[in-house]
């Protein structure tokens, strides 16, 4: 199941996003994370001690093997060098599960305790003024499109702030996603923005509340988000620690907020995967992108990597080889 956490900047969405997969991870579900945030906070928040690129080498740097294992020998993707962020899988392509042993997570994932982490890098100074994020987490939207996962599997992504996602297609790329909320005007608004956009395209959007200190806070929230309103996290002694730089085990967080992270995995569980409407949603972003800039780049049409008769669902099989260079 593939699950993102959104919300407003200091929402606390990378804290629920660290929790939420430390609690699969310590129960001993398969989980991958991935940090496509431009603030790469991730990996401190899981409990590591190392600077992100040290815990797990950023996939944007990997990104020319990254669509050389992924092309596989799909005849419609002439080169990888013919790849874009939104290029979708076909006959011939290789694929991914959670767990797997393959090129990709040998050179970019690294465990953090029980979670397995994939970072996107962070904006270099080198990027300023030449280059969006959106070139970063281009890596991260070809390996969802790519991705085969099963229930009881997981993938948790921290995706940037705010309604930033929706510049590409990478919001219709999830399972389930999580609306990180504080109780504050600013926090719901970009709820509205959210929802607004993801209505559209059928996105399972779930507000978790967070910085709750008491009935009010969550009458607010009920106000504002209605029946989106799943749950909510209290104020905590042990999330407040662990900002500070103390990763406790997950046996000291408050009861009240455990039993949240036990509601949160039981709604993703309880979510249905439409794999037709994936691979729909995959192709129309596919054609979007080839006919507003990729075409002109790759100076042919792109469209033609689409194939049509090829469904992403988990009867399809993955094949090991190793990355070229």
């Amino acid at each position: 199941m593939k699950v993102a956490f959104v919300g407003k900047g200091g929402s606390g969405k990378t804290t629920l996003a660290a929790l939420f997969a430390r609690h699969l991870g310590r129960a001993g579900r398969p989980v991958l994370a991935i940090d496509a945030d431009i603030n790469q906070h991730l990996a401190t928040a899981l409990g590591s001690t190392t600077t992100p690129s040290t815990s797990a080498p950023p996939l944007s740097e990997y990104l020319p093997q990254i669509k050389e294992y992924l092309r596989g020998d799909n005849p419609r993707i002439t080169s990888p060098a013919a790849m874009v962020k939104t290029t979708p899988p076909g006959a011939g392509s290789r694929l991914l599960r959670v767990v797997d042993d393959n090129p990709i997570y040998q050179a970019c994932v690294r465990p953090v305790g029980d979670v397995r982490l994939a970072v996107t890098g962070a904006f270099t100074e080198d990027d300023l003024g030449v280059a969006c994020y959106h070139s970063k987490v281009g890596a991260v939207e070809l390996l969802l499109n790519h991705l085969v996962d099963g229930p009881g599997e997981y993938v948790v992504v921290d995706m940037t702030a705010g309604a930033d996602s929706f510049a590409s297609g990478l919001f219709t790329r999830f399972d389930r996603t999580f609306l990180v909320c504080e109780p504050t005007l600013r926090s719901v608004g970009v709820y509205h923005q959210y929802a607004g956009y993801a209505r559209e395209y059928g996105v399972a959007l779930s507000v978790v509340g967070n910085k709750i200190e008491d009935d009010s806070d969550v009458g607010f929230l009920r106000e504002h988000v209605g029946d989106a309103l799943l749950t909510w996290v209290s104020r905590s002694a042990y999330v407040r620690r662990a900002e500070r730089g103390t990763v406790a085990p997950l046996e000291e967080l408050e009861p009240a907020n455990r039993a949240v992270l036990d509601r949160m995995v039981d709604t993703v569980d309880r979510t249905e995967q439409d794999w037709s409407t994936f691979t729909r949603l995959a192709h129309e972003f596919h054609r979007r992108n080839a006919h507003a800039w990729a075409n002109e780049r790759a100076g042919t049409d792109l469209t033609s990597q689409i194939d049509p008769d090829f469904v992403l669902g988990p009867a399809v099989a993955t094949r090991p080889v190793a990355v070229p260079g």
